[in-house]
């Protein structure tokens, strides 16, 4: 049974930080890509940054220089540091493995 938990959302104030982790189990993690996405309400999903099983990455170009992913194969986890947070950037985040989703952990981005 693949199952992706994501953690680390929540209320942050414009300018401030978080780190969001996916706890991932039923995958070969090591060889597998994994992505974070987002969705804003009334919008769709989209990518947020992507990492290769070597270690490559990919970013949105409203996150480059903000945000950075990177993945631990020893804990079978993947983050997403989220700097310089903006209004913006709330939504729903969600970590992604092959066809597999997390549930989501909600970000809000408020003063």
């Amino acid at each position: 049974q693949v199952r992706l938990v994501e953690s680390g959302g929540g209320l942050v104030q414009p300018g401030g930080s978080l780190r969001l982790s996916c706890a991932a189990s039923g995958i070969m993690f090591s060889i597998s890509g994994m992505g974070w996405y987002r969705q804003a309400p009334g919008k769709q999903r989209d990518l947020v940054a992507g990492i290769t099983s070597s270690g490559n990455t990919n970013y949105a170009d409203s996150v480059k220089g903000r945000f950075t992913i990177s993945r631990d194969n020893a804990k079978n986890t993947v983050y997403l540091q989220m700097n310089s947070l903006k209004p913006e950037d709330t939504a729903i985040y969600y970590c992604q493995a092959h066809w597999y989703w997390g549930q989501g952990t909600q970000v809000t981005v408020s003063s």
